[in-house]
């Protein structure tokens, strides 16, 4: 099926098609993936701390710079939805669009993770990934994506006439809001990159799609920490969509410091809100968390989903070279 023509074809239409395609950015001038200086920070980890999302739901945690984060699926295939700000101002945020244009619509090891104007600078450098090779699929599909947004309780209403609250907006809203009031939490959260999720563009009508993820228990991918991180994870719910995509499971993040952290600091250079009808306003700071519900075998005691599949966790970890010491992780979350 594809799009049908409102207009007629001027009688040039199939030279101005063949126009070829140019890339938007130049990138060659950006500083290459440093491989060799990664893997050598990377060559010793010891786990320090580990860290549960439970599912539909969603935590913050701070990665000082220099360190790593790994994300690992531990019970079977999950995708979780990430948010990165500068720990010490929020403002400076996670820029998925401008990160697309610069790297691809799904990201891999070596690419890096852009912040927003007027600093634009890498917040986060991806050192390694086990499904890169994944790749494209015969549908087009990779993993990793950063061209979708968040599934959020504004569009499910808009579409459906209901409202979700255990969507990531509104999960990486409540993470956030472990660390600033719950009015001034919503406005930080941000478009995300979705991990592990595996998605593409219809090849007839260019659409947004998602498949099944291919990612199993022990797969991984890694970050590391360019600068001060303050980061949110959600378990993405796959009920709030309406594709067939598997349950719930575990991730792991990862962190540690590397020998030559000042190379890192000095590497990177800093480069209308409108009235709405607010949803999340109307909950209540720390109410309504799917986590009060769970009963069993996971199925709801109420609200609009009922489902008696198993439901995995996700899980972070940190971890720091065995040779060095490190004080603890620094949750967000309040218990």
């Amino acid at each position: 099926m594809t799009k049908s023509a409102r207009t007629m074809p001027p009688p040039d239409a199939s030279a101005r098609r063949r126009a070829p395609p140019v890339l938007t950015y130049s990138v060659e001038q950006l500083p290459s993936f440093d491989a060799a200086f990664y893997n050598t920070a990377r060559a010793e980890l010891s786990k320090v701390a580990e860290l549960t999302v439970p599912p539909r739901d969603a935590k913050a945690f701070e990665v000082s710079a220099g360190y790593f984060f790994r994300i690992v699926c531990v019970g079977g295939p999950q995708v979780g939805d990430l948010n990165l700000w500068n720990a010490q101002d929020l403002t400076e945020r996670f820029y998925s669009g401008k990160t697309r244009a610069l790297h691809a619509t799904h990201l891999r090891t070596g690419d890096r993770l852009w912040s927003s104007f007027p600093k634009l600078r890498p917040m986060a450098t991806i050192t390694h990934d086990t499904l890169d090779w994944y790749g494209w699929d015969e549908d087009g599909a990779g993993v990793h994506d950063v061209i979708g947004t968040r599934c959020d309780p504004y569009t499910n209403l808009l579409l459906k006439g209901t409202e979700y609250h255990h969507c990531c907006h509104s999960n990486l809203t409540l993470a956030a809001e472990r660390k600033l009031p719950l009015e001034e939490a919503e406005v930080h959260v941000h478009d995300v990159m979705n991990i592990f999720m595996c998605t593409g563009y219809t090849r007839d009508t260019h659409q947004y799609f998602m498949k099944a993820s291919p990612v199993r228990p022990g797969d991984f991918i890694e970050f590391f920490a360019e600068i001060d991180l303050l980061v949110a994870l959600s378990a993405c719910p796959p009920a709030a969509t309406a594709a067939p995509v598997t349950p719930t499971t575990l991730l792991n993040a990862i962190r540690l410091r590397p020998r030559s952290i000042g190379r890192t600091r000095k590497r990177w250079r800093a480069g209308s809100r409108r009235r709405r009808t607010n949803i999340l306003a109307r909950m209540e700071p720390g109410k309504g968390r799917l986590s009060d519900w769970i009963c069993g075998s996971l199925e709801l005691s109420n609200g609009p989903l009922r489902t008696a599949a198993v439901l995995y966790l996700l899980k972070l970890v940190s971890c720091t070279p065995a040779s060095r010491p490190l004080p603890p992780i620094r949750c967000c979350n309040r218990s």
